[in-house]
């Protein structure tokens, strides 16, 4: 039963971390790079396991972030001759690079991130009800 509990637990830690980066993406959106180069998304990939665990059998178990990597989708373009970071030859000249970050997408990976949490959480209090009950029972 226990490793229920840790399995639960291991996946609100994760969606938590993903809730986070979502936010982070939301945040920089208008923000440049030192470089000159807008704020690139940020996504979360999680694979299988728990390298936390105490014991061998309980890092099979449950999810973990593997890595957080920067989306490689297309920058946008928006046409700001003025703006100093605009291009200044090519076929981009006068456009200004934007951020990959697209809101729509963010508040549904939002979303989809809390739900996940919130199922992970009542499968938490399903697991601490079947103990207690089991508990009671042998007392």
């Amino acid at each position: 039963m226990y490793g229920a509990l840790d399995i639960s637990t291991s996946g609100m830690i994760a969606q938590r971390n993903r809730l986070t980066a979502i936010s982070a993406n939301l945040a920089n959106r208008d923000a440049i790079n030192p470089d000159g180069t807008p704020f690139r998304a940020k996504r979360v990939f999680f694979q299988v396991g728990d390298p936390s665990a105490a014991t061998a059998a309980g890092r099979k178990l449950g999810v973990h972030i593997a890595q957080i990597r920067d989306d490689p989708s297309e920058f946008g373009l928006r046409w700001d001759p003025d703006n100093p970071l605009a291009q200044k030859s090519g076929p981009r000249q006068g456009y200004l690079l934007t951020s990959n970050v697209d809101p729509v997408v963010e508040q549904v990976n939002a979303l989809e991130a809390s739900r996940a949490y919130e199922a992970n959480v009542v499968a938490a209090e399903a697991t601490k009800a079947m103990v207690a009950q089991t508990l009671r029972l042998l007392a």
